[in-house]
């Protein structure tokens, strides 16, 4: 494979870059050296003409439309378009500067299309898209290979202008203003590597401005790749115990599904047989052997990799060997439990495309971030399916705000950026991502997705200097901390879980200080803008806008932490309730600024949503405040914490006597979140109000912990409150959990394995009727986590029903 790739290097990556820079960028037009200026627009007037022709493809005729509008926005004039052949052939032998659009320009200068196919990727399987964006003296060419890279040029030109298109809407549309719009030395031709690079807005998601979106930064659909989506149920039905358990390997299964798909097969037509959303068993002698070569650790059961791709071959063989001629294609997910590469050494047959669908590991780092096991893990699994796929492999993505979140930001470029070099590396077809377009939790992801898939040695650092100042103008330097503060508290986390326990951790205190004092200093500024009584321009009203949609974020963020820091740490739930409220209110007022900003849409009245996480708040509140419950007293914020990862801490009596934490205080101040992995498994202190990984709790190895672990802590109570009915609620904590009250075990508390299969709520209430004592009283929590999240992330807390 290693030569295979040295060799596309040779012919796919002739790039020719420019600086991206504001200033360098628009200065670069006009300096460059040895070449007179061709002349565009001067004074508000616009001196070129665009030649498109009669018979253009839809998008290679809208590029042309967009051409002339875009010119017209920075300039002030737009273009004449001439699309007629007496039109045509007058422009080419007039004296006026041509911008050539499309087949026109192929035609005029049939160079072009050959330089064209030099840098296209070879034996393309499903697209390939190259650009010519060339000045021959009076003349711009500006071409491509297929009716879409036709326009790919245009925007290409427009954006060596200086124009981009940061996000879908207006809102995201940075056009400058330039009166004086010149070309100088100008000779550009390359081709992407990947053949698809896009995204679809999934959940109901606001499509707005999507595709135009999509298009202006270089962006395809899927192509010719066959759909992968969940299909196998329909073809299986009736050959097992339901839709995810049935002989997988069966020669009757493989001939069932292939009769039920021929007559698509023989038509050469495209389909998936992907598997279901869940995770596959079989109770077949053969299909448990296979199985029983890996164990999936990230969907806690055995992988069917072995089996399914056994099962996808088998369906293949039979309809090319009945088909031979046929160029149909099958598609299949490498998901949930299929997720891990075969065992066994294995070629999927050639009618058969996959898409590897990594929904469960590490969203945060890159495959090469020695923070993250479970990426340097994937990396090896994009490996070796790239080399069972044979070149017909692509990625399915999943952009941050797929997951149950809460419309605060949460950026991926600081991973993208590596992880693009190695889907190059391993030759896979391109990336294909899940969205739901809500701009107030991915900002610019997708932007920057679609420059690094466009070209992966894209300087992610110089994309994001372009950005400040197009996006933010004077108000740039301030936003630029901001937004900088808030990628470097990604970057740098140790979390390599996801979804939104995770977010104090992330957005700590000097976090939210950093980000409060710029938001202002960049609002200061921008109470200057499109003053001394004119009236603003578009680009200054955009600016106004784009301060007040951070405003309105920021305003969501500190609501959200602030309300979570009152709940989990200082076990106040009215304020909780108020700041959910007050947050809640301002994401309302930012869905108001258009569909695409939030997620609201999809929503439902479950304590996953951020309404449900208020809802719960408000439900402890009254078990605290008299409605349905009285508080006796909160429980420490630290507890003694031990690791048991031999599970011996029931035998050694962990749950009583004394806690030593010698070692603790003698060692703590040498303790940092990284390096507490390394932490022997001896008693420590450890926060009640954040899971443990994120408090550093992990293997020496940096893999999340796994494994049993103890909380002990002391609570002195009088007579009165130690009377009756005393509950315990433990209001956040994920995994299977035994209590210990004075030495005794009284209570036990079954959980999913998988934490998202369980109720979002992560509640525990016991009774401790008649188990508390006046005075002093021990009580010891025992956990055993399996899978990501471990330990308690709310205060606990004693508290009296009171029959409401």
């Amino acid at each position: 494979m290693g030569s295979r790739v040295n060799g596309m290097l040779k012919y796919v990556f002739p790039v020719l870059l420019w600086a991206v820079c504001p200033g360098a960028c628009d200065k670069a037009v006009a300096d460059a050296p040895g070449h007179k200026e061709l002349v565009i627009a001067s004074d508000g007037q616009t001196m070129a003409v665009i030649v498109v022709s009669p018979q253009a493809g839809r998008l290679e005729r809208r590029g042309a439309d967009d051409l002339a509008k875009y010119i017209g926005l920075m300039s002030g004039s737009r273009p004449q378009i001439v699309a007629t052949r007496p039109a045509i052939a007058a422009a080419l032998a007039g004296p006026r500067p041509l911008l050539v659009v499309g087949k026109e320009a192929l035609t005029a200068l049939p160079s072009l299309e050959v330089r064209i196919k030099a840098v296209l990727k070879r034996k393309a399987l499903l697209r390939t898209d190259g650009i010519a964006v060339c000045r021959h003296g009076r003349r711009v060419y500006l071409a491509g290979n297929n009716d879409r890279s036709h326009y790919f040029a245009v925007a290409e030109l427009l954006r060596y202008w200086g124009c981009r298109w940061y996000m879908p809407t207006e809102f995201g549309e940075c056009i400058p203003d330039r009166p004086e719009l010149t070309v100088a030395r100008l000779d550009r031709v390359y081709s992407s590597p990947f053949e698809i690079r896009t995204y679809w807005i999934s959940w109901i998601g606001d499509k707005a401005g999507a595709d135009e979106f999509r298009l202006r930064n270089m962006m395809t659909d899927r192509s010719a790749m066959p759909p992968t989506g969940h299909a196998l149920g329909k073809f299986t039905a009736g050959l097992g115990k339901g839709t995810f358990k049935f002989p997988i390997t069966a020669a009757s299964t493989a001939k069932h599904v292939a009769g039920q798909v021929e007559k698509r097969y023989a038509r050469g037509g495209a389909f998936s047989l992907g598997m279901e959303d869940g995770s596959y068993d079989s109770a077949d002698s053969k299909d448990q052997e296979l199985m029983r070569l890996q164990w999936d650790k990230y969907f806690m059961r055995w992988s069917v990799t072995d089996p399914m791709l056994e099962l996808y071959n088998n369906v293949a063989r039979i309809l090319q060997a009945k088909y031979p001629d046929s160029r149909a294609k099958i598609g299949f997910l490498a998901y949930a439990n299929m997720t891990i590469p075969p065992v066994r050494a294995m070629v999927a047959e050639r009618s058969l495309f996959c898409e590897l669908a990594p929904i469960d590991i590490d969203p945060i780092h890159g495959m090469d971030d020695l923070q993250s096991p479970p990426r340097r893990e994937f990396r090896e699994m994009l490996y070796k399916w790239a080399k069972v796929m044979q070149g017909r492999l692509s990625i399915y993505d999943y952009d941050q705000g797929m997951l149950v979140w809460r419309d605060i930001p949460n950026p991926s470029h600081q991973s993208f950026r590596r992880d693009v070099k190695h889907y190059r590396r391993a030759g896979v077809l391109g990336v294909n991502t899940e969205s739901r377009n809500a701009i107030a939790t991915t900002f610019i992801n997708l932007y920057l997705r679609s420059r690094l898939l466009w070209n992966p040695d894209a300087d992610v650092d110089e994309l994001l200097a372009d950005f400040y100042p197009r996006f933010y103008g004077a108000a740039a330097a301030p936003m630029k901390i901001y937004w900088s503060t808030i990628f470097d508290a990604w970057e740098k986390s140790i979390c390599t879980e996801h979804e939104y326990f995770l977010a104090t951790a992330i957005y700590t205190p000097r976090v939210i200080g950093i980000l409060r004092k710029q938001l202002e200093d960049a609002e200061r500024i921008g109470r200057g803008v499109g003053g001394s009584g004119r009236q603003s321009t578009r680009n200054e009203q955009l600016v106004l806008r784009r301060l007040k949609f951070t405003r309105l974020s920021f305003g969501i963020l500190d609501a959200y932490i602030a309300m979570v820091n009152s709940a989990a740490t200082d076990g106040d739930y009215r304020a909780a309730v108020t700041a959910g409220e007050r947050g809640l209110a301002a994401r309302k007022a930012m869905t108001a600024l258009g569909g695409i900003f939030t997620t609201t849409k999809l929503e439902r009245d479950g304590t996953p949503w951020w309404p449900g996480e208020v809802r719960q708040y408000r439900q402890l509140l009254e078990a605290t405040d008299g409605t349905r419950g009285k508080l006796i007293t909160k429980l420490p914020i630290e507890w003694s914490f031990r690791r048991d990862p031999d599970n011996v801490g029931v035998k050694q009596k962990y749950f009583d006597g004394p806690v030593g934490l010698a070692y603790w205080n003698a060692n703590q101040a040498k303790l940092t979140l990284d390096n507490r992995k390394d932490y022997p498994d001896r008693w420590s202190l450890l926060r009640t109000d954040l899971y443990l990984q994120a408090q550093g709790v992990r293997h020496p190895d940096r893999q999340s912990y796994t494994g049993h672990f103890w909380y002990r802590t002391s609570v002195e109570l009088t007579a009165k409150q130690a009377a009756g009915a005393v509950h315990l609620r433990f209001p956040g904590l994920f995994n299977e959990s035994w209590l210990y009250v004075n030495g005794r075990e009284v209570a036990y508390r079954k959980q999913g394995k998988l934490w998202w299969r369980n109720d979002y709520r992560f509640e525990w209430d016991v009774e401790l009727a008649g188990k508390m004592k006046a005075g002093k009283n021990e009580i010891a929590l025992r956990g055993h986590c399996e899978h990501h999240f471990g330990g308690m992330f709310r205060r606990p807390f004693l508290y009296r029903k009171t029959g409401k």
